[in-house]
């Protein structure tokens, strides 16, 4: 056996903790070669926000290196996001569409999109988003963005701002002027942000749902094959019972639920740091074990974080050190860990569901 067959076996020590298959299985060690006594290779992970990113570059170096006659690694380290079940029938340059939904209103559903997404561009991931919020769009306040779309090839191109791709309702109708939509015309509005929107090439489209569990829900579960749903809600016995609902409703429709997002956790005090727990504490939690679903960590309710949203900037741009951006970077590495085990599930492998 050779130097590089030697080295390859090697690498098979080595697996993706999520995924539990070693990485050249995985098809993450690319352009294997060994010149002299120093070996090269590229490290393709399958998100740009892995988590363990060090920790798997520096065990392939110790695999590498424990090959007699190896005495240096040189590593590249890239990501290259997995495509999910097949979207070319309606997104083709999409790999991933993932569901954010809430059983209720007033949970904060859209400032957990909006940072959720900006934290996986900061992450290196290509994002957009879709504000299927058709009574209520709130994305583009809360991203800066006015204006209207342009239209090319007969096709609406997105707004962006902070390198996030957006289609809404908002910027089709006048901010003051309510949408007085029956179901069958704002099913069509979200059938149009699909298939007549030029998305390009993207690596996670988030869908910014409405609250509860009606038309538009079933129509993207019905139209787009989903990698999965996240589901927002504060601490509370009330806003609990219709986040059960809204995770109810993925179940039915087949959708894996990634988990449940605790919002405004905790008040922090901006003067003092103090924290206190105004909504109650761990609700989320508990709920995510009853249910046997993962809790994604919780986000604390921070002043800026509602400055944010009124000035269209973030708080994962404009208080990229303060726990709520923190939180929200946790909950980007989570979901995009989650959509790269749904896409390398092994085939005929069964998507797990909440219930």
């Amino acid at each position: 056996m050779d130097q590089v067959e030697l080295i390859r076996s090697a690498l098979r020590s080595v697996q993706d903790p999520d995924l539990h298959q070693d990485l050249v299985t995985l098809n993450m060690i690319r352009d294997l070669g060994v010149e002299g006594a120093v070996a090269r290779f590229r490290l393709v992970l399958t998100t740009g926000a892995c988590p363990v990113k060090q920790q798997l570059e520096d065990q392939c170096r110790a695999a590498a290196l424990s090959v007699p006659g190896i005495e240096r690694a040189e590593i590249t380290v890239s990501a290259e996001v997995p495509q999910g079940q097949s979207l070319a029938h309606v997104l083709p340059g999409v790999r991933h569409v993932i569901g954010v939904g809430s059983g209720k209103g007033g949970v904060g559903k859209s400032t957990i999109t909006v940072n959720l997404a900006v934290a996986l561009t900061q992450m290196g991931a290509r994002v957009g988003i879709i504000d299927a919020d058709i009574y209520g769009p709130s994305v583009p306040m809360m991203l800066g963005l006015h204006g209207q779309p342009q239209i090319v090839n007969k096709k609406m191109v997105p707004l962006r701002a902070h390198g996030v791709q957006v289609m809404s309702m908002g910027f089709l109708v006048d901010e003051n002027q309510p949408v007085i939509w029956r179901a069958p015309m704002v099913v069509g509005a979200l059938k149009q942000f699909i298939s007549d929107v030029s998305w390009g090439e993207l690596d996670y489209l988030l869908v910014d749902l409405p609250p509860g569990t009606g038309d538009i829900q079933l129509t993207l579960a019905q139209t787009v094959p989903l990698a999965g749903a996240v589901v927002v809600s504060t601490p509370q016995a009330v806003a609990l019972l219709d986040a059960r609902r809204s995770i109810a409703m993925f179940v039915k429709v087949k959708v894996p639920v990634f988990g449940i997002v605790e919002n405004m956790s905790e008040f922090i005090c901006p003067q003092c740091g103090h924290n206190e727990p105004i909504f109650g504490h761990g609700g989320a939690m508990h709920e995510a074990h009853a249910l046997g679903i993962p809790f994604l960590g919780g986000v604390p309710l921070e002043p800026a974080v509602r400055v944010g949203a009124d000035e269209g900037v973030p708080i994962v741009v404009s208080h990229p050190d303060s726990r709520s951006a923190q939180a929200f970077r946790s909950l980007a590495q989570q979901v995009a860990s989650r959509a790269s085990i749904a896409a390398l599930r092994p085939l005929g492998e069964a998507a797990p569901v909440a219930g």
